[in-house]
This record gives C-alpha cells, sequence and structure tokens, in this order.
C-alpha cells in the first residue's frame, strides 16, 4: 500500500484514537457494517440481481430464437421504415417512445449528478463515502444502459428492459424516500443526506420523475394472446397507463361520447380486448373443464379456480390490501386525537403525517376496491362465457333421449320406466318433442291418464282419434317412481340462466369468506385488543356468544322465503294459464271471477312477502344491534372491571374498527347462503357435464369393450354408398338396453329392432309407415346416430353416408329466429332460380304474399308469427333447398291440410329438385304418397319391420294399414266439398303484418314522475301524510344514531376535566343504553310502516293491472304477444314488489343519512358547509354523466344477453336438425359471436361502475381529509367534538357512491313500474255498471233477433259486417256459411260484442249493448275449432268455480257423448279426477272438442255458436258429437255452426250465407237448393257429395 492509500490516517481526528480506547476488531466489524450495509447501496444490490435475472431472459430469448426459424430479423421486417420508426414500432407507440427517451434522459441527468457527487469528495478515498458514490454511479451507469435498451433493443427484449428499469428507479426512489422524507415526519430526526443540499432535493425530484410519474403515465405495449392474431382495433384498456386504469381516466372518452350523443349504441363501446374474445378464453379452459379433453373427476370448483387462478390471485392481493389499508382511518384518527387530547404538544411523529396517512389509506383502499370489484366482475364475465360455451358445445354432443336420473341406479331398479320417445311420447305423457319428434322430456312421468296422442292436425292423416287410443292403451308404461328423469332442455335451459346467474358474484364470495373476513376479523381484535386491553376479548366473547341468534333468523327467512317462491310460483302459473287462454276467458265472461282467484293467491303471496320483510329487518337489526352490544360490553369491561380512563381517541378509533366488524357481520350472513347456492349450481353443472348420457361418436364410456369389440364391425365395402341397417337394435338410453329374456310381466322401455336388414333405395322415394308408436321416426334417429346402437352379430351396421350431404325435415318444425330466407338457405349459398323453385314447390310463394316484408319477415322466436303449417313447410324448404343427396323426411304432411300436402306431393316430392336424391319420408298420408313411392317400409307397433317392398306388399301385410288408407281417402274426397280450404280470416288479417308484432314501446330517459305516482301514492289512503310520518320516523333514527356517537365522546370527554372517580359510568350507559333503545324503536317504526304501505301498493299495483288486461279489448290481445302480457303479470310485479321496494326504502334511508351526517359536521364547523354542497355538487355531476353513459348501457346489455339464450334455446331445441346437417361448428361460430357481443357490453357496463365509483370516493375522501387538516390546525373543537366530526365526515364520504348507486337501481326498477303503467292505458271495454245487470230470470230462451248490424275491428277500420239483419227463433238450429273473408266468425264475435258494433241485437228481448259484457257473455256459450282447456282436472275444467256437484258433471259428460268414446273398463279412461295438461295437450282434439260441449252443456246456456267445432276430428266423434247436439239439448236452445264443410250444416233448419259482410241468402236448406242462381246451391252442386247433400236437405225438411 501506498501512503496515499493510507493518507486518510494521517487526520488529526484519527490520530488521537488509541488502541486502549477502540478495540481492532469491533470498529473494522462497525466499519464493515456502515460501507456494506448502508442503505445507499440497496440500489446497487438490486442492479446486480436485475443483471443476472435478465442475463437469464437473454439467454432463453436467444435459444427460442436458434428453434423458431420464423423469429428472424424482427427488427428488419419492414425495411422501407426509418430507424427511429422502427424503434418506436418496437416499443409500441410514438408516445411510449417519447416517454422512454424522456427517462433516459432523467436517468442520465441522475448519473451526472451521482457523478458530480462524487467528484466534489476525494475519489481515492477508500471508505464508506466513496464506496457509495462509486456504487452510486455504477448504479445509475446501468440504469443508463437499461434505457437505452428499453428504446433500442430488439422488439422481444425492449419490454423486460423498461420493466427492470422502472422497478431499479422504484428502488432507489423509495430508499431515498426513507432516508430523507420520513425524517421529516418526526420531531427529532432529520434528512440524512441533507449535507448534499440541493443535489438531494434534485435526486429526489428526477426519481420521482423517472421512478414513479413517467411508469404511471406511460401507454403500455399491446401484446397480443396470438401473436399471430392481433386484434384490431384496440381496446383502450390493452394500451392505458397505470394511472389511467388506476382511475379507469382511459373511459372519459367514452362518457363525453354518451353526454353528447342522444344515446350510446353497440358500436360506440370499445371493442372487446383480445384476452376476453371467447376464442381464447376456450383455449384457456376448455383443457381443463370439457369433459372429452380433461379426464379430472375432480369438484369442478377446483377446475375452475385452476383455470382462474390469475383472477383470483389477485382478487386475494386485492383484498388483503383492502383490508390493510382500511385500518389506517382508525390508527390516524387515534393518533391525531391523542395529539389533540395532549393539548397539541409535539409527538415523536407530526400530525401532518397521520393526515397524510388517513387521506393514503383511504385513496388506496378505495384503488383496492374498486380493482377488487374490476377483477371480479372480469372473473364472472369470463366464468360465465366459458360455463355458457361449455355447455352449449356438450349439449351438441347428448342425446338428446337420455336423462340424468337422480339415483343412478334408478335405471336398474325393480321399478322399470318407459322411455318418453319420438314414436310413443303421446303414450308416456309427455309433452311433443321440440324437434323431430324429439321428446326431450321426462322419461319417467306417469302416463297421460287418456292414453291418446296428442296431434296438431289430423286433416289428411287418416288417422282417427279412436285409433291413437287404441294405440295408447296397448304400448302406456306403468307409472313411475316420482322425482326421476328432469326435462333435459328445459334443465339444460336452466343451467345456463338461473344456475350461471348463481355464479355471478361467486369470486368475491370465496374471497370474503376465505381470506377477507378472517383476515378483517383477527386485525380488528388485535387492533382493539392494543387499544382497550383485555376488555376486547370480553367484546370478542359476545360476539361469539351472540353469533346463533342472526343464524337462526337467516335458516328463518330462507324457509319464509321458499315457502314464498312456491306461493309466487302459483300464482305465476295461474297468470300464465289465464292468458294462455284470455281469449276463453273474454267469451265466457268470466273476467271478474279469474281475478277474484287470482287476487286470493296474490293475498296469500303478499302475506309471505310482508313475513319476509319483517324477518329481513329483524336480521339488519340483529345484524345492527350486535356490534352495539359488542362495543358496550368492551366499554363496560373497560371502565367498570378495568377502571381504565374512555378517552376520546380511544372511543372514535374503536368505534370505526367495531363498524368494521359490524358490515363484516353482514356480509358474512348474506354470503353463506349464495355461496352454498352456488356450490349446488356447480355441482348440477359439473352432473350433467359427466353424468349426461352423448350419442356414441362421442361416448367413451363403453363397459362392454371386450363384447363390442367382437361384435363391431366395419361397413362392408359394398354397402358403404347406400343407406340401412343390417342385424341391430336401438334404444334411445344406454340405460334401456333390452333385456336378454323376453317374456316376463314388466314393461320394457323402447326397442327398434332391425332383426334382418332394411336397405333404402338410392336416388329414390322411400316410405316409412306404421302406427303411432311404431318406431319410424326412430328408424330415422337410428340412420342419423341418435339413437343408442347395439349391435347383433359380426355383419351388424347401420350406414348413412355423410360425403354428399344429409338433409332433415322434423315433424316438430324447427325454426331459428331469423328471416324466413336465411332460415331456408341455412347458411347455403344463395341461387336465385333455384330459391324461387323450392319456393313454388313448397307452396310458400302465396303465404310470403301474406306478409308485408316477404322472405324477410322474422319468424320470431320460435316461429312466434308463423302458423304451423308455414313452419312445416319452411322446414322442408330448408331441406329441399340444400345440395344433399340424402333427405329424410319426417311425417313434413302432418301440419298440413289436403289440398296444400296434395301440392307438395305432386309438385315437391315429384319435382325436379328431388330427382335423383335420395328421400327417406315418414309419413302417415299413405294414399296420396304411395304412388310416387319407390320402396315402403312398414312398422309394426313392437318397434319391428313388418314389411318392406311395394305398397301393395304393405297393404297384404298390415290390415290396419290398409283400413287408414281407405279411412285417408275418404278423408280427402270429404275435403274436396270445403267451402273454402284456407284459414280464417281473422288469421289471414293477423298474417299479412308481416314483420314482428307490435314493438313494445320503450321509455327513454329517467323514469317519468306518473309512473312513480301509481306505487307511492298508493301506499296509504294519504299518501302525503304517510310520507310525512315515514320521514319523521327516518330522520329521528339517524338523529339518534349520531347522538349515539357524539354522547360516547362527551362521555369520554368528561374524563379530560375530572378525576375517574366523580365519573358515574353507570350514568353514561344507561343514558346511551336508552339511546340504543329509542334508536332501535324509531327503526322498527319506519321499516313496518313502510312494509305495510309497500305491501298495500304492491296489491293495488296488481289488482289493477290484472283489471286492466282482463278488461282489455281482444283486438289489442291478438296484436300484443302474451309473453310480453306474462312478463308484466311475473317478473315486473315481482321487481316492483322486491327490488323497487327495497330501493325506495334504500334510497331514502341514505339520503337522510348523508344530510344529517353533513348537517353534524356543519354544526361543529360551519365553515365546511361550502364544502359539503361543492362535494355534492361534484357528486351530482359526475353521477348525471354516469347515468347518461350506463342507462344506454344497461339497455344494450339487455339487448345482448336475450340473443345468447336466444340462441341457445334454438339450437337445443332443434339439435337433431343441426347434427344431421353437420351444422355445428356454424352454430358455434354464431355462439362465440353472441357471446362475445355481450360480453363486450358487460365489461363496458362493468367499467362504468368502476369509474363512477373512483371518482366519488376520491372526492369524499378530500373531504374527509381536508376537514381533519382544518381540525388539527385551524379548530379549537375538544378531541371529542374532533372526533365525532371526522366520524361523521367518514360516513359522509364512504355514503357518497352509495347514493348513486341506490339511485341507479331506483330508476332501474322503476321501469318495471314504468312498463305496467303503460298497460293500465290500453283499449278498454266497457265497463259493468248497476243498471247493466239483466233480471235474473234472463234469458229465457234462445231467441235473436238482430237489426242492422255492423261492425268493425278497429275504430278507424273498414265494416267487416254491413247492415246484417236476422231473425232466430228459441230452439232453431242455423248453419252458417261463406267463403273465407266472408264475415262468419267476425259475425260470431259481433254477437257477444267482442268488436266494435251499431245496431240492434236483442237477446230474448234484451238490448244486448244494455246488459253487462260479464252477464252476455256468461250467458251465451261458444266453442270453438280447437278449444282451450285449463291445466287442472277435468271437474276444475267443466266448473272452474265449483258451483255444480259431480252427478251435473258427469251427466253432461255423458250428453256430450264422451262415454260412448271410451271403455269403462279402462283404466286410462278420462274421469273427473283425470289431470288436464295446460291447453288440453294431453288429449287428442276430438277429446277436447267433447269436453268443450259437456262444458257447454253445463253452462246451460240458451243460446251456444259452434265455431268450426268439428271441422278436424275424425268421423265417429264427429257423428257422436252431431247427435247430442240435435238430442240432448233442450227444445229452447238455439245452435249457430259456422262451418266449411256443407255435410255439417245441411241439416240445419235455416241456413245463413255470407259474402263480404253480407247477408246474401237465409232460409231452410231446401229452399235455397231451389234457387237456380243461388251461392248454396253452386256450392253444393260443385260438391263430390250433390246428392248426399240435397237427402240431407230433404231430410230436415221434412222433420220439421
Amino acid at each position: 500500500m501506498g501512503p496515499s492509500t493510507l493518507g486518510w490516517l494521517s487526520d488529526p481526528r484519527i490520530a488521537q484514537i488509541t488502541l486502549e480506547d477502540v478495540d481492532i476488531s469491533r470498529f473494522t466489524a462497525s466499519l464493515e457494517q456502515s460501507v456494506w450495509f448502508d442503505t445507499r447501496l440497496i440500489p446497487a444490490y438490486w442492479a446486480v440481481v436485475s443483471a443476472l435475472l435478465l442475463l437469464v431472459v437473454a439467454v432463453q430469448q436467444t435459444r427460442r430464437k436458434r428453434n423458431d426459424s420464423s423469429d428472424v430479423t424482427l427488427d428488419d421486417a419492414v425495411p422501407p421504415l426509418s430507424f427511429f420508426r422502427r424503434k418506436a414500432e418496437n416499443v409500441g407507440s410514438d408516445t411510449i417512445f417519447v416517454f422512454r427517451l424522456i427517462q433516459l434522459f432523467d436517468i442520465l441527468a441522475l448519473l451526472a449528478l451521482s457523478a458530480v457527487n462524487l467528484r466534489s469528495g476525494d475519489i481515492l478515498v477508500v471508505g464508506a463515502i466513496s464506496v457509495v458514490h462509486l456504487a452510486d454511479c455504477a448504479f445509475y451507469a446501468y440504469l443508463a444502459i437499461l434505457g437505452a435498451l428499453s428504446l433500442l433493443g430488439g422488439r422481444r427484449f425492449v419490454g423486460h428492459a423498461f420493466v427492470h428499469l422502472t422497478l431499479s428507479l422504484v428502488v432507489a426512489w423509495g430508499v431515498y424516500v426513507y432516508r430523507d422524507l420520513w425524517p421529516l415526519a418526526t420531531t427529532d430526526d432529520g434528512p440524512a443526506d441533507i449535507a448534499e443540499g440541493a443535489i438531494l432535493w434534485s435526486r429526489l425530484g428526477l426519481l420521482t420523475l423517472g421512478g414513479v410519474v413517467i411508469p404511471l403515465l406511460v401507454p403500455r405495449t399491446y401484446v397480443p394472446v396470438d401473436p399471430k392474431d392481433p386484434i384490431e382495433p384496440l381496446n383502450p384498456e390493452q394500451t392505458a397507463s397505470w394511472f389511467s386504469l388506476l382511475f379507469y381516466v382511459y373511459l372519459d372518452p367514452l362518457l363525453w361520447l354518451a353526454w353528447r350523443s342522444p344515446r350510446l349504441t353497440f358500436d360506440m363501446l370499445p371493442p372487446l380486448p383480445d384476452y376476453d374474445h371467447l376464442k381464447n378464453l376456450v383455449g384457456r379452459s376448455f383443457p381443463h373443464l370439457d369433459p372429452l379433453r380433461s379426464k379430472s373427476r375432480r369438484h369442478l370448483a377446483w377446475d375452475i379456480a385452476r383455470v382462474f387462478w390469475t383472477e383470483l390471485g389477485n382478487l386475494v392481493a386485492m383484498s388483503i390490501t383492502a383490508v390493510l389499508c382500511a385500518f389506517a382511518a382508525p390508527i390516524s384518527i387515534n393518533q391525531l386525537l391523542k395529539y389533540l387530547e395532549s393539548g397539541k404538544t409535539e409527538t415523536h411523529i407530526r400530525p401532518w403525517f397521520w393526515i397524510a396517512l388517513f387521506f393514503l389509506g383511504r385513496v388506496f383502499k378505495d384503488i383496492s376496491d374498486q380493482w377488487f370489484l374490476y377483477y371480479q366482475s372480469r372473473f364472472s364475465v369470463r366464468l360465465q362465457a366459458i360455463i355458457t360455451e361449455l355447455i352449449f358445445e356438450h349439449s351438441l354432443r347428448i342425446r338428446m333421449k337420455a336423462e340424468t336420473s337422480d339415483s343412478p341406479a334408478q335405471a336398474m331398479s325393480g321399478n322399470s320406466t318407459a322411455i318418453a320417445t319420438p314414436d310413443n311420447a303421446s303414450q308416456v305423457g309427455v309433452e311433443g318433442p321440440q324437434d323431430g319428434g324429439e321428446a326431450g322430456g321426462d322419461r319417467t312421468q306417469t302416463s297421460s291418464p287418456s292414453g291418446s296422442t296428442a296431434v296438431s292436425s289430423t286433416k289428411g292423416k287418416g288417422k282417427s282419434a279412436a285409433a291413437g287410443e287404441a294405440d295408447a292403451k296397448q304400448t302406456s308404461a306403468p307409472p313411475a317412481k316420482e322425482g326421476g328423469g328432469r326435462h333435459l332442455v328445459g334443465r339444460i335451459n336452466n343451467l345456463v340462466s338461473s344456475d350461471l346467474s348463481n355464479l355471478d358474484l361467486v369470486g368475491m364470495f370465496v374471497i370474503f369468506a376465505t381470506v377477507e373476513s378472517p383476515f378483517q376479523i383477527m386485525l380488528c381484535i388485535i387492533f382493539l385488543y392494543q387499544i382497550l386491553g383485555w376488555s376486547a376479548l370480553v367484546g370478542f366473547a359476545t360476539m361469539l356468544v351472540m353469533l346463533p341468534l342472526p343464524g337462526y333468523i337467516t335458516k328463518r327467512i330462507q324457509g319464509t322465503q321458499r315457502e314464498k317462491m312456491k306461493r309466487t310460483d302459483s300464482r305465476v302459473q295461474t297468470v300464465t294459464e289465464m292468458m294462455n287462454v284470455i281469449r276463453m276467458i273474454k267469451l265466457f265472461g268470466w273476467e271478474p271471477r279469474m281475478a277474484e282467484q287470482l287476487d286470493k293467491k296474490r293475498e296469500e303471496e303478499l302475506r309471505l312477502v310482508r313475513k319476509s320483510k319483517l324477518l329481513s329487518f329483524s336480521n339488519n337489526l340483529c345484524n345492527y344491534l350486535l356490534p352495539i352490544l359488542i362495543m358496550m360490553t368492551t366499554f363496560f369491561t373497560y371502565t367498570v372491571i378495568m377502571k381504565q380512563q374512555l378517552t376520546a381517541s380511544k372511543v372514535f378509533a374503536s368505534m370505526s374498527v367495531f363498524d368494521m366488524l359490524r358490515i363484516d357481520f353482514q356480509a358474512t350472513f348474506f354470503i353463506l347462503p349464495r355461496l352454498i347456492q352456488a356450490k349446488v349450481s356447480i355441482e348440477r353443472i359439473a352432473d350433467f357435464l359427466h353424468n349426461t348420457e352423448l350419442i356414441d361418436e362421442f361416448d367413451e364410456k363403453e363397459t362392454e369393450s371386450e363384447e363390442r369389440g367382437i361384435l363391431a364391425t366395419e361397413v362392408p365395402e359394398e354397402y358403404k354408398g347406400v343407406v340401412g341397417i343390417r342385424h341391430a337394435s336401438f334404444t334411445w338410453s344406454k340405460d334401456a338396453t333390452p333385456s336378454q329374456t323376453p317374456g316376463g310381466t314388466r314393461k320394457r322401455a323402447f326397442v327398434l329392432s332391425v332383426d334382418d336388414e332394411v336397405i333404402f333405395q338410392c336416388g329414390k322415394l322411400n316410405m316409412v309407415v306404421g302406427p303411432t308408436g311404431a318406431g319410424k321416426t326412430s328408424l330415422l334417429m337410428a340412420l342419423l346416430g341418435e339413437m343408442h346402437y347395439i349391435p347383433a352379430g359380426p355383419d351388424s351396421f347401420v350406414n348413412l353416408p355423410r360425403q354428399g350431404g344429409v338433409a332433415y325435415a322434423a315433424q316438430e318444425s324447427w325454426v331459428q329466429n331469423e328471416t324466413i330466407k336465411n332460415n331456408i338457405l341455412f347458411g347455403a349459398p344463395y341461387d336465385e332460380v333455384r330459391y324461387n323453385k323450392v319456393l313454388e314447390q313448397c307452396a310458400l310463394k302465396r303465404d310470403l304474399s301474406l306478409f308485408d316484408a316477404g322472405d324477410q319477415t322474422e319468424v320470431g322466436e320460435k316461429g312466434i308469427t308463423l302458423s304451423g303449417g308455414q313452419k312445416a313447410r319452411i322446414t322442408l324448404a330448408r331441406a329441399v333447398y340444400s345440395t344433399a343427396e340424402t333427405l329424410l323426411l319426417d311425417d313434413i304432411l302432418a301440419a298440413l291440410d289436403v289440398h296444400t300436402s296434395k301440392w307438395i306431393v305432386e309438385h315437391c316430392l315429384a319435382g325436379d329438385l328431388l330427382q335423383g336424391r335420395t328421400i327417406i319420408l315418414v309419413t302417415h298420408n299413405v294414399a296420396m304418397v304411395s304412388p310416387f313411392a319407390d320402396f315402403v317400409v312398414d312398422m309394426g307397433s313392437d318397434g319391428r319391420i313388418l314389411s318392406q317392398g311395394s305398397i301393395d306388399t304393405a297393404l297384404a301385410h298390415d290390415a290396419k294399414l290398409l283400413k287408414e288408407v281407405k279411412q285417408e281417402r275418404e278423408e280427402i274426397e270429404k275435403a274436396e266439398v270445403e267451402v273454402d280450404a284456407e284459414k280464417p280470416e281473422e288469421e289471414t288479417a293477423k298474417q299479412a303484418a308481416g314483420k314482428l308484432v307490435v314493438a313494445e314501446e320503450i321509455e327513454q330517459g329517467h323514469v317519468g314522475w306518473p309512473a312513480l305516482v301509481l306505487y307511492l301514492g298508493n301506499m296509504a289512503r294519504r299518501p302525503l301524510l304517510f310520507w310525512a310520518i315515514y320521514l319523521s320516523g327516518f330522520i329521528l333514527r339517524h338523529s339518534f344514531l349520531n347522538l349515539q356517537t357524539w354522547y360516547l365522546g362527551y362521555w369520554a370527554s368528561q374524563y379530560e376535566t375530572h378525576p375517574a372517580d366523580e365519573i358515574s359510568v353507570s350514568h353514561y350507559l344507561g343514558v346511551y343504553t336508552l339511546l340504543v333503545i329509542a334508536g332501535m324503536i324509531t327503526t322498527a317504526f319506519s321499516v313496518f310502516y313502510f312494509v305495510f304501505g309497500s305491501i298495500r301498493a304492491s296489491r293495488i299495483v296488481h289488482k289493477e293491472l290484472v283489471t286492466s288486461i282482463l278488461s282489455t279489448t281482444l283486438r289489442w290481445l291478438d296484436k300484443t304477444p302474451t309473453a310480453r302480457i306474462i312478463t308484466r303479470c311475473t317478473d315486473d310485479i315481482q321487481t316492483v314488489d322486491e327490488r323497487f321496494a327495497r330501493a325506495t326504502e334504500q334510497f331514502v334511508e341514505v339520503i337522510i343519512f348523508l344530510l344529517l351526517k353533513m348537517v353534524a359536521i356543519v354544526i361543529f364547523s360551519p365553515v365546511f358547509a361550502l364544502p359539503g354542497v361543492l362535494v355534492a355538487a361534484i357528486g351530482a355531476a359526475c353521477g348525471n354523466v354516469y347515468l347518461r353513459a350506463q342507462l344506454s348501457v344497461k339497455r344494450e346489455l339487455s339487448n345482448y344477453k336475450a340473443p345468447v339464450l336466444s340462441h341457445f334455446g334454438a339450437a337445443i331445441s332443434g339439435i337433431t336438425s343441426i347434427r344431421a346437417y353437420g351444422a355445428q361448428e356454424a352454430f358455434k361460430a354464431e355462439s362465440f359471436r353472441r357471446i362475445d357481443n355481450y360480453t363486450r357490453v358487460s365489461i363496458t357496463h362493468q367499467n362504468l361502475n368502476r369509474w363512477i365509483g373512483s371518482r366519488l370516493d376520491n372526492v369524499g375522501t378530500l373531504f374527509a381529509t381536508s376537514l381533519a387538516i382544518y381540525l388539527t390546525y385551524d379548530s379549537n373543537l375538544s378531541a371529542s367534538n374532533t372526533g365525532f366530526s371526522l366520524n361523521m365526515a367518514a360516513a359522509f364520504s364512504s355514503i357518497i357512491y352509495q347514493v348513486l348507486m341506490i339511485f341507479n337501481e331506483v330508476q332501474i326498477t322503476a321501469n318495471s313500474l314504468e312498463r305496467i303503467k303503460q298497460y293500465l292505458n290500453i283499449e278498454q271495454e266497457p265497463k259493468p255498471t248497476p243498471e247493466g245487470v239483466p233480471p235474473a230470470y234472463w234469458p229465457a230462451s234462445g231467441k235473436l233477433e238482430v237489426e242492422k248490424l255492423s261492425a268493425r275491428y278497429s275504430p278507424d277500420g273498414p265494416d267487416v259486417l254491413h247492415d246484417i239483419s236476422f231473425e232466430v227463433a228459441a230452439g232453431e238450429r242455423v248453419g252458417i256459411v261463406g267463403r273465407t273473408g266472408s264475415g262468419k266468425s267476425s259475425l260470431t264475435l259481433a254477437l257477444l260484442r267482442c268488436i266494435l258494433t251499431e245496431g240492434n241485437v236483442r237477446y230474448d228481448g234484451l238490448l244486448t249493448d244494455n246488459v253487462n259484457l260479464d252477464a252476455l257473455r256468461s250467458h251465451i256459450t261458444i266453442i270453438p275449432q280447437v278449444p282451450e282447456l285449463l291445466s287442472g282436472t277435468l271437474r276444475q275444467n267443466l266448473d272452474p268455480f265449483s258451483e255444480h256437484d259431480d252427478a251435473v258433471l258427469n251427466d253432461a259428460l255423458r250428453s256430450a257423448g264422451l262415454f260412448s268414446l271410451q271403455d269403462e273398463n279402462d283404466q286410462s279412461r278420462i274421469t273427473l279426477d283425470t289431470e288436464i295438461a295446460g291447453g288440453g295437450a294431453n288429449l287428442s282434439v276430438g277429446q277436447r272438442q267433447v269436453l268443450a260441449l259437456a262444458r257447454a252443456i253445463v253452462r246451460r246456456s240458451k243460446l251456444l255458436i259452434l265455431d268450426e267445432a268439428t271441422s278436424a276430428i275424425d268421423y265417429k266423434t264427429d257423428s257422436i258429437i252431431q247427435t247430442s247436439l240435435r238430442t240432448e239439448l233442450g227444445k229452447d236452445v238455439t245452435l249457430l255452426t259456422v262451418a266449411h264443410r256443407l255435410q255439417t250444416i245441411m241439416d240445419a233448419d235455416k241456413i245463413m250465407v255470407l259474402d263480404a259482410g253480407h247477408i246474401v241468402e237465409f232460409g231452410k236448406p231446401s229452399e235455397l237448393l231451389k234457387d237456380e242462381k243461388g251461392l248454396l246451391r253452386a256450392l253444393v252442386d260443385e260438391s263430390g257429395d250433390r246428392e248426399k247433400l240435397y237427402a240431407m236437405a230433404a231430410g230436415a225438411s221434412k222433420s220439421q
């Protein structure tokens, strides 16, 4: 060592140190510690770690480049660009480049400062200072290199360099903040580097700029999820700076756009970020969640957690951060009040630090809360998208006949159950299938009591109801065990609606229950223990003792809620049924009685609503009282037992923590039941994914692998091009495998058996025939792979070539919610010539001409705007238009009348478009199709093939088929004598609307005052007095709450001015207890008062709505979809009962809460009146901007949620068609698109909530902090009053956001009120009056006199009847005929005053205009073409108001001919206790007509009208009804019969012929036939039964 190196020893101060004074070893150790453990070296150490990490990254990227040839010179990918342009693109954008350039200059400035600092000392000195300065220079030199790399490095490296650079600057900034800023907050320390002077503050400023400001403000570089598929345009969120993200500044342009625009549309919303695109979410999640891709059988919740571990980790981090930051406020208040209690004498830490901690704690807590909600909402949206798509894609694989039974062993139990199939659905008693005769329904329901087939129309089918009944008797299933399989389609819809909604907040709930709540309770106990000693443990023990009480109340609430839902379901069911048969109710005059029935159910529901609300209040009161009891026991222990003084600092700090405990308890008891619901929903979804049977193509769970390995063989080469089956059986479920021991007494599940083989002829028309339940549809399903395939031997096979394409037309027509044109094209290219040919051959041209929009007409959900026949022909047109070589057509003629069926057979099946294509047609129209069929397969009733070959072969082997063919030919001949084969004029007129039904009115902007008055004005007879009392109660309640807080502070202040032994603890504790009791009494009064008022308002709103709907006109009902009306009476009413009432109560409460907190602040600090008003104004301004955007986005959210569910529902209902066409991928793509659209709106909706929350929270925090500064430095208030003011300010600032959210909830829920209000102002029929009540004896006879009757459907519409006059004597039978549009049905409606009329109608001498409508209609009975029945027993249908005994009802059934249609020994016969499905779906049309006639006989009306009542039933039933009409009705009963068929009315006393609304002929049929120019004679002469009709007329003339 040279002398210069040891020159420091010449320092005189060092020279004075001797060995006696200092131990050399200790000196050396301290010297080393002072150098290497100096805090200023921390940045250098971090730099070493950073360099090593970057080295690892560089090595990895080098290896990746070598392995990936595509990643060659990315920097030179665009040669024409300049050097700086390329580098700007490398970092992301010009803005990012500029920010990083500024950061580089900032680092160079810091390097210069370090050099100056080093040069100012002796560079050769080897000691603490020189080492630190050298390390400092090296550190900034390293940062300068990083800065250059973050600008000029390769594309893959610049991001890593910037991150390390920023972290390094933050480390250095943190070190100097600790060394030089923290000491400023203390009274006895100073900045450690103050000797550096200006250099110190310059360094701090530069570090703040480079390490804090620039990283917060620089935009982030967009990193695509898939580098090969970047999206354009970007969502602002993806490139926003961290500051913009933290405070949602990137949403500002959207808010201002909403402010300037009338409303935000979908296209104005930010695009969806690529990491939220469903294709990326699916790629990330399906490997773990899809049961076909993941073999994991863990609980689905664990798989979801594995997929979303990042989101859940963020939730945990934000949760812990929020809890920690929440304690900044009580700690700060405690320390500030201690400072004030000490007389503002300086303590070790200056008060401004505690104010800063209070501010920063609140700010970071708000940020953490908002980001917690941000991550939660993103987790929820992603989970919903993934689970929806997962269920959708899994649904495309399931066997629609399969059921997941509640018990896995059910299928193997001794109680065998019948499985409903398209062929035997009616026998098992399931409602009609959704697609292709698919019965996705309950396979284990009991067989329908009638045992008959429910057919939409029997025209042209040649299949009588009696025959259907016979089939049903033979194959009906035994009663099944209750609680068996569920309706699969309904279950799937429930999974993606109610079950998925139960998972909305599951992330938040799980994190709160497992992390946040336990962590917060633990910190609360620790904090209280630090302040109040072991008395806090007494409070904790009190909490544990009291916990069962809210748990018990919660249990009671759940029980009441379940009971209330049952009552709600009962009312909803009644409303739904009432609206489905509303025309019948109006035609029968049942409105008052139905309203009365509904009111009774409503009262039962409201009673439980009231009970539920009062129990909820009890729970809230308990949650409010529990923390107060904990606080009182704690303070009592602290003051009385521990003999400690209660100071303001202890009271108000502990009060804040007790308040946190209160919120924690409330949240816990709210969350636990919902967590259980979420668990059940996840298990239901998992059950569906893992336990639902899949079609054989996807089923990998074969247990009989060895057996199947022997039997299953490839299709022989010579059969690969044909359609056929050999030696195989098929079942609808694997569990329904046929028994190996035939015989026995137990009923087997349906089995389709092909004992030999059936090979269909290629390029020809193949026909499949047989009785109902034989397995015709099953044969098609077996070919399509929908049934479970069971080979019988090594040569077994089933083959349907897919290469040339397959098309399928289902019996239950399936259409999408698209235009008619798109339904026909079904994704195929448009060929105009071919398309027009298809329209012509499928008889659609005339239908399209009836629609204003032609083939652009939207068919609506489930084809609501189309008739059954139109849907059937569109389904057929789709198959014909496709280029598929093989067409499977399932009973396409069933829903068509004879004329249309003949057209389809002759022009379509025999047309040029189907020439050379293989057609397999299932049909009952054997006589009509057989001339064109090349090959016929006749199915037997046991699911086996009876014969195959020509039609003659089939008829020779099947006597029943021969009989049906004969009946069908008679039906065809009978149809030829119809006056007109088209539909009644009302239906045609209805179709002419073209587009969808009348659009629903949507209000824009805020909810109107009249809608609010509808509810708020009906809460009491004197609403103003009600609201005055209610508001007074709430003002008193919150005044007592504020007084309680102030009084605790007052109690604590007594220890400042009086000795502890002079203070009577019992006195102060007693007064505080009285204040608590007073607050509870006023709370109870206010809540009880509001609950009873809200129940009264709900009752009145519901009653007015029901009365308005029941009193409306048929015209309004015709143009308003039933579903829309039902929604008003169900969803909207429930929203008013629950959400609107709760939101109104909460809004009133938070407004009063806010105002009284402000008043309390102003009382002690009047100077803060103006800031308080300013805060309110800022909140209102932000709220106004927010609501303008949010209301638009909320509407879009509703608009884009429905298409997701409707697409899902449409696809599930048409799953067989989709699989047949091979259109699964197209439907998946459409599902992706719709889910992405919904996700885009949903994310914007959630982000707007975060935007407003962030701003209002920060405004409140600024207000509270300003007050704290004022109270600490510029006020002379005592510590207790200061604590009280700060407590009020904290509560005030935290409630601002809630005020806006609750106001938003009031606005949203009030929309339901507005929608209800619209339905109170609809068209109304005349109201009943006392003068309109007829005499008790009326009507004594059925005499009818009509004078100059004119009628129209609307006030401004044309007349449909013109000055009609006629007279019918009591007891006469009058037939009414005429072509379509002549006014037949209009006349029947005019007689019942269902449409607008002019002229006089006298019924038994009284003018009907002077009689109340309910009285008039209750004394006239009409039997429409398709009678409507209520669900319930037959007794309830015949006598819905229990006015007759069973003897009368049975007599009516006997008179109507029911008993002659069924065997008395048949156990499935219809009796008074038989359950009738809604609309009579489990009865045949003939049976419904018979029951309608029985109901008419029970009513004993003197005037009976039949409107096409027997046109759609078989001959046997028709003859029975006609005989009953002649013999069973009283002699004074007048009968009017509207008919298309002349045979029905030719034996009437008189016949009325209508034409264009005029009576052109009226008289006895024999007389009218004498007029050679008469219209009736012309119609008779044109018919094929001319002689028979003349004979009938002559016979009627003689009988008179």
